[in-house]
């Protein structure tokens, strides 16, 4: 019986600072990642969308999202529609085809999304990219990962998320209080795309860890649709 609690505890624990760490890349926000509330679906690569042209019905199409998180349009072009949710993909379409169409009225309509993932890195047994199998919370996606190697600091782990509104924001959580102490706690559902870092060192040092291994060692679809410049929402 006490094999299973502690099992239980195991599972279940993940304590975290909800104060977002300030850094170069991730400046101090209000990130409301803990309260389990829906946020708004951002379009990624591999997702599928409907536009539907009221005023143009010849243009209307199914297009799918490019690995660069790209779709390519009549007389627009190529116009960056991951990182944004289907209404901002909708205003932006709407001001660019105001130039081509007398009166553009169009509908951006999700109907196709691409697999569930998340990336696990760092210290970590199987460091990559898995696909969620429901929810689970970052210590699971660890466990998931093959656990902690034994250079692993577990009480500085980080969470990334690009948030609506395309900011990218992270918490760092005390996997380990939550271990020891399942009252400390705190249940954070992951979300797709979201990085779980497990590192060497404190993350104090996230500038410099943003720098040689965010850019270099995620899968290309992740560093696209974090692009941690701002690229994919202008």
């Amino acid at each position: 019986m006490r094999s299973l609690l502690i099992s239980t505890a195991i599972v279940l624990g993940a304590c975290q600072n909800v104060t977002p760490v300030n850094s170069t890349y991730f400046p101090v926000a209000d990130w409301r990642h803990e309260d389990g509330a829906d946020q708004p679906y951002l379009l990624a690569p591999g997702d599928t969308i409907q536009l539907v042209f009221h005023s143009a019905p010849e243009l209307d199409r199914e297009v799918k999202i490019a690995p660069d998180g790209s779709i390519s349009l009549p007389f627009i072009g190529a116009v960056q529609a991951s990182a944004r949710t289907s209404d901002e993909l909708q205003d932006l379409l709407l001001t660019a085809y105001s130039n081509e169409l007398r009166d553009p009225q169009l509908d951006v309509i999700p109907v196709g999304f691409d697999s569930q993932r998340i990336f696990v890195g760092g210290e970590v047994a199987t460091p990559g990219m898995m696909e969620l199998p429901g929810q689970i919370d970052p210590l699971q996606a660890i466990i998931m990962a093959g656990g902690f190697t034994d250079r692993a600091k577990p009480q500085n782990v980080a969470l990334m998320r690009r948030m609506p509104g395309g900011e990218v924001m992270t918490a760092v959580i005390d996997v380990n209080a939550g271990i020891n102490d399942p009252r400390l706690a705190s249940f954070t559902p992951l979300r797709r795309f979201d990085v779980v870092y497990v590192p060497r060192s404190a993350i104090a040092q996230e500038n410099l860890l943003m720098q040689q291994w965010f850019r270099s060692a995620l899968p290309i679809d992740f560093s696209l649709y974090y692009d941690i410049a701002g690229g994919l929402r202008r």
